[in-house]
């Protein structure tokens, strides 16, 4: 790692490899194994998509001495213009402005990406960028479909690259306290988790295709999904409420406390049985997501021990009050106790008739959870939201969705990821792609 001038692979090469598959790129140099480095020298970053986490990201970066952010990318010119202006201020270094994430990953001595593209980007992004041996910090949820994710494990493992889920509450030490108690058995056994996503969101009202501004290429906004005409209330960040782009406010928000109610539920695989009700009972827009969603899923017990487990999802994207305290929460319910927990705001432990017993104040800490990536990228070892995890915990999302969609019971088989004696709903754990250089290889 250092910031000496970037040496690049001839770009010519590096698409024509990337546009046959992604899979198959061998043109940049990959290193074996983590890089090693000295404490004084800085990891050299690519920021693909400053839009608002990842203004976010630039904030917290830019205060770091141990990080130089070398290029920002998006196909708005507008947004990586503000972005490198932002990273200027902060630094006193202006990154270079690219509308085409090929352009950082043939530079051979960037270590590292953050992807904070709209979902339909997140796995080709993480995947091109661990095949050109980036390692990759990338947002929730980490894919747009559950066949996306596991294809991210293959290739940061393929590939020996760090692959961090930005999932923070993994490093916010509230979070990680409490999931301690719970596998230790501060509530005896726990045997039902719940998650509640309940907030106001806003319509995104009626529009009809027209010319997108001059500052955005749409062509590469869209990247490998289905072409689709230009819509004012598509982007930005609209995209989450249509399917070709995005995963509802399941994907968006729920998959932060869906992954809290799975990590203290203490279940490492996926569920096999999901069943949900919802639709659009609030919103009269163009959203295509569900605005109020119930989801139950069921998880098998562990090598054939012990009782079945529960998990069960809330959402109510147009009511902004708080359910026992937390307006996005999670529940835990043990043989001898319950933990209330919000990411933000804490938790509360109960024993018996309702006794409290503990508590601990606290909120998301994305510091710490850049502090664990870096960490990784210089040592080794595994993140804290390694890709593995975040491939579980937005898989929920998925097939939540799916369930919803489909208003059937689906029956999953969670070693091949599949739905088993329902083909409208398995053909949605994949996606159509188009012929584009992004189409992930293998999808």
């Amino acid at each position: 790692m250092n910031t000496s001038s970037t040496t690049r692979t001839p770009r010519r090469q590096f698409i024509k490899s990337s546009s046959a598959s992604i899979s198959a790129l061998a043109t940049v140099h990959l290193t074996s194994g983590l890089r090693a480095a000295s404490p004084n020298d800085k990891v050299l970053l690519g920021i693909i998509g400053p839009g608002g986490m990842g203004r976010s990201h630039i904030g917290n970066l830019n205060q770091r001495k141990d990080v130089e952010i070398a290029f920002v990318c998006d196909p708005d010119s507008n947004r990586r213009a503000n972005a490198a202006n932002m990273i200027e201020a902060g630094t006193g270094i202006k990154p270079k402005q690219v509308g085409d994430m090929r352009e950082i990953l043939e530079v051979n001595n960037v270590d590292a990406v953050f992807i904070a593209t709209p979902d339909h980007w997140h796995a080709s992004a993480a995947i091109l960028a661990a095949e050109a041996g980036k390692h990759v910090y990338v947002e929730k949820p980490c894919s747009h479909n559950v066949r996306e994710g596991r294809l991210m494990i293959e290739a940061a493992r393929r590939n020996k690259r760090v692959m961090q889920v930005g999932t923070q509450s993994r490093s916010t030490r509230h979070v990680m306290k409490a999931m301690e108690l719970l596998h230790n058995g501060a509530i005896g056994r726990v045997l039902v988790s719940k998650a509640w996503n309940s907030q106001k969101r806003s319509s995104i009202g009626k529009a009809k295709p027209s010319v997108p501004p001059v500052h955005l290429d749409f062509e590469t906004w869209l990247g490998p999904a289905p072409k689709v005409p230009y819509q004012s209330n598509m982007l930005h960040g609209i995209w989450r409420w249509w399917h070709a782009f995005g995963t509802g406010d399941m994907g968006n928000d729920g998959v932060h406390d869906l992954d809290i109610a799975r990590w203290g539920l203490g279940v490492t695989t996926h569920p096999s049985r999901i069943t949900a009700l919802g639709g659009k009972y609030f919103f009269d827009d163009d959203q295509q997501f569900p605005d109020t969603q119930n989801v139950l899923f069921e998880y098998e017990p562990a090598n054939g021990g012990g009782p079945p487990r529960q998990l069960i999802f809330e959402q109510r994207i147009w009511a902004p009050y708080f359910e026992q305290g937390y307006e996005n929460g999670d529940a835990f319910y043990g043989t001898d106790g319950l933990m209330l927990l919000g990411k933000h705001g804490g938790w509360k432990l109960f024993g018996p008739r309702n006794k409290l017993r503990e508590q601990m104040n606290g909120s998301p800490d994305l510091r710490a959870h850049h502090d664990d990536f870096f960490r990784c990228i210089r040592e080794g070892g595994t993140p804290n939201a390694d890709i593995e995890i975040g491939h579980l915990s937005s898989s929920l999302c998925h097939l939540g969705n799916i369930a919803t969609r489909v208003g059937h019971v689906l029956e999953f088989d969670p070693k091949h990821e599949q739905i088993v004696g329902n083909g409208e709903a398995n053909a949605l754990v994949s996606r159509n792609y188009r012929d584009h250089w992004g189409r992930p290889g293998g999808a």
